[in-house]
């Protein structure tokens, strides 16, 4: 995937484009650089709230507002998710300009699978008593065998599946702008489960987990904070008085 011409063939469509304001473009952005972070993959999940504060968005409606209308404007393809464990689902669309030819459907598989054999630069492995100064190298092809490298190239995920302590989830929880008192709840709730989910599974990823803590609770705080306006709007309009004289005509 070429991502210069990518990119310059999405700024041609904006261009002409004139339902498009700087909040579409800063959201597709965003979803455009974890889509280059994920291999140019066909479908990746994402995070409303990292894409929120990547993109300077503020407002979840104007979030979702904007994130619905790339999808029915054909920039991408918007899988939503009600799993609180698992985020939504997008596909970017593959945007070509009209002077460049069509070199078929891109296939995501063929690519990761060649980044994951690229040849990469062989250790030198020096003997105890090195012969001349020579090195001798470590894969070294003999009889017509193919130089290819027999070391394990693929990536590992830096995943921590729990927390190094009450601190580090503190430090998590105040990183993305969150009150670290919902941090010890957090913290205390699921050190108690023995980092365990409710159906017994062993967490994956508690930052992950941590992050949909969050979205929990703003969600939790939205609705009791609408539930205690509407009860404020309820009045009383039957107004009587403890301290009626009833000794005075009707």
């Amino acid at each position: 995937m070429n991502y210069i011409k990518l990119l310059n063939a999405a700024f041609e469509k904006f261009f002409f484009d004139d339902r498009l304001n700087p909040t579409h473009i800063s959201l597709y952005m965003a979803l455009f650089q974890e889509w280059n972070s994920s291999r140019f993959a066909d479908e990746f999940f994402v995070n409303r709230r990292e894409l929120m504060r990547v993109a300077k968005i503020g407002s979840k409606s104007t979030y979702h507002r904007c994130v619905t209308d790339l999808d029915s404007w054909n920039y991408l393809s918007y899988f939503p998710s009600n799993n609180p464990y698992k985020g939504s689902k997008i596909k970017m669309a593959i945007i070509g300009t009209s002077d460049e030819p069509d070199m078929g459907r891109y296939n995501p598989e063929l690519e990761q699978l060649a980044e994951r054999y690229r040849p990469i630069r062989e250790p030198v492995v020096y003997q105890h008593r090195p012969t001349n100064g020579q090195a001798l190298y470590q894969n070294r092809p003999v009889s017509g065998q193919a130089l290819v490298s027999n070391i394990n190239n693929t990536k590992q995920v830096n995943i921590t599946k729990q927390p190094k302590g009450r601190q580090a989830v503190l430090d998590f929880f105040i990183e993305k702008d969150f009150n670290a008192d919902e941090g010890k709840k957090f913290f205390a709730h699921y050190e108690a489960n023995d980092w365990k989910t409710s159906d017994g599974k062993t967490i994956r990823d508690w930052q992950a987990l941590a992050k949909n803590w969050m979205d929990r609770t703003e969600l939790f705080t939205e609705e009791n904070t609408q539930n205690k306006k509407g009860a404020s709007q309820i009045r009383d309009n039957l107004k009587t008085t403890k301290t009626k004289d009833y000794g005075q005509p009707l």
